[in-house]
């Protein structure tokens, strides 16, 4: 049954994760792209916009294809964590924690769910099991 467990939450959050970077990078799912993603983040004072855009946009899609089909998530997990904690120590941070405050809650628990699936491994169902 972990391994079950383990592939819903690989899976939920992981495509969660490539929607959100495909928001990002082609604007879509209501997503702004690249050019609206990147003026907003030169406005929060994250330079160059366009390139932080695309890195951005890239680590969540890729991030999240890899944590979805349990392939290397050691490296899923960096490329996750990373856009979390940049959102945290810009955006969020300073709100507090609670998500209704527009805290950093919500990004502390994929931080947390990214680091428990690299510590515990894909589990049975994944391709790093295959390999």
């Amino acid at each position: 049954m972990v391994d079950v467990g383990l592939l819903i939450l690989r899976v939920v959050v992981g495509l969660l994760f490539v929607g959100h970077g495909a928001k990002t990078l082609f604007g879509w799912f209501g997503g702004y792209g690249i050019k609206g993603t990147a003026g907003w983040m030169e406005s929060i004072g994250v330079k160059p916009g366009v390139l932080m855009a695309v890195l951005a946009g890239l680590s969540e899609l890729l991030g999240g294809l890899l944590l979805a089909l349990g392939l290397w998530v050691w490296v899923a997990a960096a490329l996750i964590i990373v856009p979390m904690l940049v959102a945290i120590f810009k955006v969020h941070g300073r709100n507090g924690l609670w998500a209704t405050s527009n805290g950093y809650e919500y990004n502390l628990v994929l931080i947390a769910v990214a680091v428990a699936i690299a510590l515990i491994g894909a589990g049975e169902y994944s391709i790093d099991a295959l390999l």
